[in-house]
């Protein structure tokens, strides 16, 4: 009777689509987040009649600056 070894190490691999699904979510949601801060600082600098988009390049950073921490958190949880 042959005997199965079972490696508890096999299981606990991540398959290779989920990693895909997790880091092409990941960059949707950096292009999302600094869209919408884009977008928002633009309709803040037109309310408040800024010459230089000031709001929008502060607000875009934030959002990069953010989006920079979640991804180094994410990553670090695998």
């Amino acid at each position: 009777m042959a005997s199965e070894h079972h490696d508890p190490l096999q299981e606990q691999k991540p398959k290779p689509y989920n990693s895909y699904l997790k880091y092409s979510s990941l960059a949707l949601q950096l292009l999302a987040t600094i869209g919408l801060f884009a977008w928002l600082g633009y309709k803040v600098d037109g309310w408040l009649a800024l010459k230089y988009p000031i709001f929008m390049i502060v607000f875009v950073f934030i959002a990069f600056g953010g989006m920079m921490y979640y991804l180094y958190k994410s990553i670090d949880k695998s």
